[in-house]
């Protein structure tokens, strides 16, 4: 199934490396016009050395002002990725008020920050657009040392329901895909203790962790005229977790 993105000019958010790193590349290499946005500018020059004619854009999308400031400045778009977000892990009963603020600052206040420019041009300007965002399967089930995480994620899917409901009217699809534990560079890390990752994998039927390459189809998919008539979903990519 051959998907092109000729002409369409899209807004990747978090792009900087693992699974924005990923979206971004895949959807220029179906021809979109692609702005990667990260808070690291050496990531992103990292990207554009390897890619050119992808435009970058360093903002800390946490600061509300300045990030609305950026991306206002940046045109319209047909169509844009909230991949974005941070995560603090902590037991329930040592997280903190400002780990919560931050959280929620990156997660989610961000999403409905960058995603009200963005769907506020495609309505001017009469764009049937799309908007996904990235949630995670904490978002439905619980995780352990992960409650503001999980929370931040359960309210980036309400986000997501809103817009579908509000910007549908519009022509504008909003959908949001949960994935499981994906391999990128910093999750090889981070899940290389065998008991942790043995305990996870456990509960995923199909035995294994993600491969980012299956967060980036799904994405790409959903983004595609392929996908017109789907709005408003949650679609895990967790190898099962969530039908245990």
């Amino acid at each position: 199934m051959e998907i092109s993105f000729k002409g369409k000019r899209i807004l990747v958010t978090g792009a900087g490396q693992g699974i924005g790193r990923g979206i971004a590349v895949e959807l220029w290499r179906a021809g979109a016009n692609i702005v990667a946005l990260s808070r690291t500018r050496s990531h992103l020059e990292t990207l554009q050395s390897e890619y050119p004619s992808i435009d970058i854009v360093d903002v800390d999308v946490a600061d509300w002002d300045k990030t609305r400031e950026v991306v206002e400045s940046l045109g319209h778009f047909d169509a844009l990725v909230n991949n974005a977000a941070i995560a603090i892990c902590e037991p329930f009963l040592k997280c903190t008020a400002s780990e919560f603020d931050k959280t929620f600052d990156v997660n989610v206040k961000a999403a409905l920050n960058i995603s009200q420019i963005i769907a506020r041009k495609m309505v001017d300007n009469k764009t049937h657009g799309a908007i996904v965002n990235i949630s995670s399967q904490a978002s439905k089930g619980a995780l352990k040392d992960h409650i503001i995480y999980s929370a931040s994620k359960a309210a980036l899917d309400a986000l997501t329901r809103s817009m579908a409901l509000e910007l549908g009217p519009y022509g504008i699809r909003v959908n949001s895909v949960n994935p499981t534990v994906i391999m990128t560079e910093m999750a090889k890390v981070g899940w290389s203790d065998p008991v942790r990752a043995n305990e996870m994998l456990s509960k995923i039927p199909l035995g294994r962790f993600g491969e980012v390459s299956e967060v980036v189809n799904a994405v790409v998919f959903l983004l595609s005229e392929r996908a017109s008539m789907i709005n408003g979903v949650e679609l895990p990519i967790d190898g099962g977790f969530l039908a245990t």
